[in-house]
């Protein structure tokens, strides 16, 4: 059995090694294949990751290629973790929207949008590539941000994809470990988007222990987790994800981020530092700084999910799926983040109770804006581009995503050579 990671010269990929590693008795894995267009991290990537799987005892081989063709041929499952433009676009998504007033993030808002225009076309090359050499029925897991839009394209393209984000499982792991109990007896009430999500249940042997967390300390520690005051926690009755932050405390992010507080600058410190320590030939586990890159837990997610996939073993986990149902309110072909039983056949969502109003009204105006955002990173049409921005709730006035739009298409040109050429057709 074949696996192959596109974006393997990720800093995330040590982690990743590390959980395929720790399966190798429920996952027979013949080989681990890392794909990078960037020779150079690649190569100290791989390196680590064989002392990794070495120190394991990992029967299988591992081997590493800049070629897309050679890396897919004949693969199981491919995992897609990739970050077109590197730091310095994110750093960009992160800052230029901030001199119109706009609130700056690689997922979320105008820059999220930038983002998804960069990454929708070259992560449907990927994907078509995995088709025609992939085994057949072969599974695309996507980690790439954002994550919701990317899986969108796939499903809409008909690939065999599923999306994967590590918010649910790090709460799950956080949750546990505060209520003294196993991760793997917590089921979470989790549901929404891709980064925009509510856990309306934290269910412990068939007891629902989230009226505890919303109460005293518990409720002040959560609070500062997700960045938003407890009396969000307790109107909402139920844990955002973090991410709602960027909507539930917009003015104050946007201050902070033109005072210069910005997460790229962190990321770009912290990815150079983790580059020079994986290159110690010493150096056979993931360091600790690791956990400061963001993505925790995604191994064991990423892991468990293609080992459900591959083995059908029916395991619980937390993924983004067609709705179909699932959420009243929105479209079938909307693309949700929901609990599921997964096997061979794919995930199957479990039951989700709809969402109340002042969650389902701005699921449903995001869901919009996912929809545009693909139509015009599939099009380059700038008339459904500025619509998507006009849908989105951190943009909504023409003036300023007409405005954003243009300094994002020219500070993207390079990633966006086929896309939004036609100036003329505004005029």
């Amino acid at each position: 059995m074949k696996i192959t990671v596109v974006g393997g010269g990720s800093t995330y990929t040590p982690e990743l090694i590390e959980g395929f590693a720790r399966r190798a008795q429920v996952l027979p894995v013949d080989e681990l294949v890392l794909h990078d267009i960037d020779a150079e991290r690649l190569a100290v990537i791989g390196a680590l990751s064989r002392r990794i799987l070495a120190r394991h005892g990992f029967p299988g081989r591992l081997t590493t290629t800049t070629d897309l063709a050679t890396a897919v041929d004949g693969a199981a499952a491919v995992l897609v973790q990739l970050r077109v433009g590197g730091q310095a676009a994110r750093l960009v998504d992160e800052t230029l929207p901030n001199r119109f007033g706009l609130l700056g993030q690689e997922t979320t808002g105008p820059g999220g949008f930038a983002k998804a225009l960069r990454t929708v076309p070259v992560v449907l090359d990927i994907a078509a590539e995995v088709r025609r050499r992939a085994e057949p029925g072969a599974w695309i897991v996507d980690f790439t941000n954002p994550v919701g839009i990317v899986t969108r394209a796939l499903l809409d393209a008909g690939h065999r994809a599923v999306g994967l984000c590590n918010v649910a499982i790090k709460f799950q792991r956080q949750l546990a470990a505060r209520l003294g109990t196993d991760p793997d007896r917590v089921r979470l009430g989790h549901a929404g988007l891709n980064h925009l999500s509510w856990i309306r249940s934290v269910t412990v042997d068939g007891v629902d222990r989230l009226p505890e967390l919303l109460t005293g300390e518990a409720l002040d520690d959560l609070a500062a987790q997700v960045r938003v005051p407890a009396g969000v926690l307790r109107d909402l009755g139920a844990i955002p994800s973090y991410y709602l932050h960027y909507f539930y405390c917009t003015d104050d992010e946007v201050r902070a981020q033109q005072a210069g507080a910005h997460r790229a600058d962190q990321v770009i410190a912290i990815e150079k530092e983790l580059l020079t320590l994986y290159a110690d030939p010493a150096l056979d586990r993931q360091p600790e700084l690791l956990r400061q890159r963001g993505g925790a837990h995604y191994s064991e997610a990423a892991a468990a999910l293609v080992t459900s996939l591959l083995t059908g073993d029916g395991a619980h986990h937390y993924v983004n799926v067609r709705n179909n149902g699932v959420l009243a309110g929105l479209p079938d072909e909307a693309v949700v983040e929901v609990p599921a039983r997964v096997d061979a056949s794919g995930p199957h969502p479990v039951p989700v109770p709809p969402l109340p109003p002042e969650m389902l009204g701005l699921v449903q105006a995001v869901a919009a804006y996912e929809t545009l955002t693909v139509e015009a990173a599939l099009t380059g049409d700038r008339s459904v581009a500025r619509r998507a921005l006009l849908a989105n709730p951190l943009v909504r006035e023409w003036a300023r995503a007409d405005a954003v739009l243009n300094a994002l298409l020219e500070a993207n040109r390079p990633h966006l050579p086929r896309y939004f050429a036609n100036e003329a057709a505004d005029a």
